[in-house]
C-alpha cells in the first residue's frame, strides 16, 4: 500500500498518465468511450486495458482499465475486482451474451504485459466502470470513473469453461483492491466545500453566511441540499460531489416525482425537487456504494422512512409500511423505471437490516 501511495502522481488538465487526472474526481460520467477517451481517464476506445509508456524508462505500463461484460472469469465486489488479461480478436468469442476463449492469454500480450508492469512496480490503476458490468455496480447507459484501485496480486489461471476442443484454457488474472477514500483525489469545488466545512465547527452561525460567497457557481445549492444523517464529514463531501451526477441521473428518471409515493414536489420556479437515497447507507459499517443500483428517488418524507427503517420493500418490490404516517400513503409496489436497475442486494440488505426491530 506504502509503495502505490508514493507512486500516486497528479496529472494537470488536460494531461493523461498514471494515477489521478486533475479535475475529475470518482463519479464522472461519460457517455460513451470517446469522451472518455477525450477526458484522458482511458487511452483507447475500444480496449479494455489502457497503457502508456512509463516516465521512468519508457516501458509500457497500464493506467486504466473498463469493466463492461467482460470475461465469464471477472468477479466485481466494488472494494476489489478480480479482472481477467486480454485476448487478440480471433482468440475470443461470445456465446449467450458472454466473452468466452479460444485459446489462452499470453502474459507477453501487450496489454497483459503492462497490467503485469504496473503491478511490479506499484502503478495504481483508474478503473471505469460500463454500464455492460456487474448489475450491483454499473451507471445508467454510460461510463463512469470510480477511481483508484491497488493490484495486489497476479497469477495464472484456468478459465472456466474450455476450448471448444476440451483444452483447458489459460488466463492473466489480476486482483484489484480500491485505494482507501482519503486518496481519492477531490476535485478543486469539493476542496472548497470541504474546507467550509471545518471551518463551520469553528465559526458562530453569524459568521457563516459570508462564507457562502466562497463557493464556485453550483456549489452553494448543493451544500444546501445536504442529504439527511450524515454519519462523516467525508461522507457528507462525497454525496455533496461525488455522488452528484449518480443521484442526478436516478432523479432525471423520475423527473423528481416520488418511488414510494408519487409526491412530485415543485418549487416557485416550476423545478422538482427530491432527494437521492441510498438504500443500504453509504460509509461504516454499512459500506453501500454510490451507484445508480443502491439509489432511490423520494420525497423528503419517503427518504427519511426510508433511514428509520419505517418502510421495508419486499423481493416483488410490494412496499410494507412498518410505522404509520398520517396522510402520507404509499404506492402497493415501488414504482421502477426501465433503464433503472435497482438491484435486490442492497433491498434485502435494508430490508434485514430493520427485520424484527420494533
Amino acid at each position: 500500500m506504502t509503495e502505490v501511495i508514493n507512486r500516486i502522481q497528479y496529472a494537470a488538465m488536460g494531461e493523461r498518465r498514471i494515477g489521478h487526472i486533475e479535475g475529475i474526481a470518482p463519479g464522472a460520467e461519460y457517455h460513451r468511450r470517446i469522451p472518455l477517451q477525450r477526458a484522458k481517464l482511458h487511452g483507447d476506445n475500444q480496449r479494455g486495458i489502457s497503457w502508456l509508456a512509463d516516465p521512468d524508462d519508457g516501458s509500457d505500463v497500464a493506467d486504466a482499465i473498463v469493466l463492461h461484460g467482460g470475461y465469464e472469469d471477472d468477479e466485481d465486489h466494488w472494494t476489489w475486482v478480480r479482472y481477467t488479461g486480454a485476448s487478440r480478436d480471433a482468440d475470443k468469442y461470445k456465446a449467450n451474451g458472454v466473452t468466452k476463449l479460444l485459446a489462452s492469454q499470453s502474459w507477453s500480450y501487450q496489454d497483459n504485459a503492462a497490467l503485469k508492469r504496473s503491478y511490479e512496480r506499484g502503478h495504481p490503476i483508474r478503473i471505469i466502470r460500463g454500464w455492460k458490468g456487474d448489475p450491483r455496480y454499473s451507471p445508467i447507459d454510460c461510463y463512469r470513473y470510480d477511481g483508484l484501485y491497488e493490484i495486489t496480486e497476479i497469477r495464472t489461471a484456468i478459465s472456466k469453461s474450455p476450448a471448444p476442443d476440451g483444452t483447458p484454457i489459460e488466463i492473466c488474472q489480476f486482483d484489484l483492491k480500491r485505494l482507501p477514500d482519503k486518496l481519492q483525489d477531490p476535485t478543486s469545488v469539493e476542496r472548497q466545500i470541504s474546507d467550509l466545512l471545518e471551518r463551520q465547527e469553528e465559526l458562530q452561525p453569524e459568521e457563516l453566511e459570508p462564507l457562502e460567497d466562497e463557493l464556485e457557481e453550483g456549489a452553494e445549492e448543493e451544500l444546501l441540499r445536504e442529504e439527511k444523517f450524515p454519519e462523516t464529514r467525508s461522507a457528507r463531501v462525497q454525496r455533496l460531489v461525488r455522488d452528484a451526477a449518480v443521484i442526478r441521473n436516478v432523479k432525471a428518471l423520475y423527473d423528481g416525482e416520488c418511488q414510494v409515493c408519487s409526491l412530485r414536489l415543485l418549487g416557485p420556479d416550476e423545478k422538482p425537487y427530491s432527494e437521492g437515497a441510498h438504500i443500504r447507507p453509504l460509509g461504516k459499517p454499512h459500506r453501500g456504494p454510490d451507484v445508480e443500483p443502491n439509489v432511490l428517488c423520494l420525497c423528503p418524507n419517503c427518504h427519511v422512512r426510508l433511514d428509520i427503517g419505517a418502510i421495508v420493500i419486499e423481493d416483488d418490490w410490494s412496499i410494507v409500511v412498518r410505522a404509520g404516517a398520517l396522510g402520507g400513503n404509499v404506492r402497493p409496489k415501488l414504482k421502477r423505471h426501465r433503464k433503472h436497475k435497482i438491484h435486490l442486494d442492497y433491498i434485502r440488505y435494508h430490508r434485514q437490516r430493520w427485520q424484527g426491530k420494533a
